[in-house]
């Protein structure tokens, strides 16, 4: 059985080795040692904080197999983008030009640096281990996160967005970057990544890059193909995030043009489709085509969240849960749980 939980200070050596291993399609995540020891200091001061409203909280999530106690993963969301600064995309944008002395009128295709983005709460960092061979625990780590807002929704704005690593090549290289960003940094994509730490919202991005709308036709073909495609190794964060409701829209990564998907939280299955259910122990075990996989959590101060195979809740006050996913979720017989359809 797999748990997600809030990370710990003991968890911050699993998270070097992570970030020690190649992570091509993820660049929302702290690679350094001091990185990762700030996020973590953070998330545990934004858990414990008492919040009246969004501000710089940042809730960093991770993975842990019960069976070996290794944490296998690791998954972050951030109440407002941009806190501690302006988040910044590109716009898509379609520029109509008129010229009246020749009678033409056409549209054009340019990319507009926004920070329309700023304050929404932002998805990020979703990384597995095993990602190849991974089960129900993937989508288990992709929508505890939002679970936790479920379960805390004053932590949280009512539109979400998740930017997703662009394409690169086999040595680390962004053809869209190399068209634009390089122009204005003076610096290789990985080089760039590293000195802003995957942040999207430093000073030094609106001092660097254009502030005119640039036009897509006068890039390079290469670069125009990977504008909104997503690193492959993105492809399963990818499937389980529009599956929970997110869609790509008007805005890409100023870095690599990486998808950004968005949601209000009305369309995402996490708000809509969890209930509340009271515990119940799991008697008999029920036939297997009788049972449904839900992935339930606890409570927002002692939050927990794992997969579960039940009989079907939404016809019930209650969910049976064996003990072993009790002790999990830190809860008793009679205590209530969110439950929502894997």
């Amino acid at each position: 059985m797999y748990v997600v939980r809030p990370v710990e200070v003991a968890d911050i050596g699993a998270l070097e080795a992570m970030a020690a291993a190649s992570m091509p399609g993820v660049h929302t995540l702290p690679r350094t040692r001091e990185g990762i020891h700030a996020f973590v200091e953070r998330s545990i001061a934004s858990f414990a904080a008492h919040v009246d409203i969004p501000s710089e909280e940042s809730y960093l999530f991770v993975l842990e197999d019960l069976r070996t106690r290794e944490v296998v993963g690791t998954a972050a969301i951030h109440a407002s983008a941009g806190s501690n600064g302006t988040y910044f995309a590109f716009r898509n944008d379609v520029i109509q030009q008129v010229s009246r002395d020749l009678n033409i009128s056409h549209s054009v295709h340019a990319l507009t640096l926004c920070s329309e983005l700023t304050a929404y709460s932002q998805l990020s960092g979703f990384y597995l281990r095993n990602r190849d061979t991974a089960g129900l625990e993937a989508a288990l780590l992709s929508r505890a996160r939002l679970l936790f807002a479920v379960l805390a929704p004053h932590r949280f704005g009512d539109r979400f967005f998740v930017p997703l690593a662009g394409r690169t090549d086999p040595d680390g290289q962004s053809a869209f970057w190399n068209a634009l960003g390089r122009m204005f940094f003076k610096m290789d994509f990985l080089d760039a990544e590293r000195v802003i730490g995957g942040a999207r919202n430093r000073t030094l991005i609106v001092e660097l890059m254009p502030h005119y709308p640039v036009y897509v036709p006068l890039l390079p073909g290469d670069a125009q193909a990977a504008m909104g495609q997503i690193h492959p190794s993105g492809q399963l964060a990818f499937n389980l995030l529009t599956q929970e409701g997110f869609e790509a829209d008007e805005y890409i990564d100023i870095f690599d043009g990486g998808p950004i998907l968005q949601a209000h939280k009305g369309s995402l299955r996490s708000f809509s489709g969890s209930q509340v259910r009271r515990v119940e122990t799991a008697g008999q075990a029920a036939a297997p085509d009788a049972l449904v996989n839900y992935a339930v959590a606890s409570t927002e101060q002692h939050f927990r969240a794992v997969t579960v195979a039940c009989p079907p809740v939404e016809t019930s006050q209650v969910v049976c849960l064996p003990r072993e996913a009790q002790q999990a979720l830190g809860v008793t017989q009679g205590d209530n749980v969110i439950c929502v359809r894997i």
